[in-house]
């Protein structure tokens, strides 16, 4: 018995060293020196300043200010607003405010759910007062789904192409650039379907705002 035990002591030192120590170690050594951006994140950096990552969604939003020109505060937070210079974002609902990458999570909640449909009654809402003034044509039902659901993770760093070509409009006015210029960032930075028939062809938005910043000359 008492070798069994010493058998048993030592085989869960080794495994411990072997996949506790030395397998987490060649594992990060073989990513770092393979596939280093995918590794740390896909940083993205702007004139040495930490901007996003392209594979986190973030809020593209402005501070909203007073009469006095202050900055607003509602219990203790700074309201914001989307900033109309900028492609918005897919939705987020994570606990501790919108796109927190340390809340990720899928709320569980069904399509008939009555949160769910009280949630996309107000990013409908929000959406078409945003896009509406610049495409007056713009219905309910040619909002796409995604300017209305969050995605699973709360994080989607892209959008639909539909979503894109809505919100060019809006860009372009505020921007003072023309639809087709828009449209044509929107097309250089539309990704194609994973290995060419996986899922659907989707926008990043970090990346085409801060290729929209240098076209127009206004860091961010």
């Amino acid at each position: 018995m008492r070798r069994d035990i010493l058998t048993a002591c030592i085989a869960m030192v080794v495994f411990t060293v072997l996949l506790g120590l030395v397998y987490p170690l060649v594992i990060t050594g073989v990513s770092q020196v393979a596939f280093p951006g995918n590794a740390n994140g896909q940083k993205v950096y702007v004139g040495g300043k930490l901007v996003g990552s392209k594979i986190i969604g973030q809020s593209f939003a402005k501070v909203v200010l007073d009469k006095n020109g202050k900055p607003k505060e509602e219990e203790g937070e700074l309201l914001t607003q989307a900033d109309p210079r900028y492609f918005q974002s897919r939705p987020s609902a994570t606990e501790g405010g919108a796109y927190n990458a340390a809340a990720s999570a899928f709320s569980n909640r069904g399509p008939n759910d009555k949160a769910t449909e009280e949630a996309d009654a107000e990013n409908i809402k929000a959406y078409l007062a945003l896009e509406k003034p610049y495409d007056p044509s713009l219905t309910t039902a040619q909002i796409p789904v995604d300017a209305v659901n969050t995605s699973a993770s709360n994080l989607d760093p892209e959008i639909s192409e539909a979503n894109a070509r809505i919100q060019a409009h809006r860009v372009a006015a505020k921007r003072g650039l023309s639809l087709s210029e828009v449209d044509g960032l929107v097309s250089k930075y539309t990704d194609a379907r994973g290995l060419g028939f996986s899922g659907e062809p989707g926008v990043n938005v970090l990346e085409l705002n801060l290729a929209l910043d240098r076209l127009t000359a206004a860091p961010r």
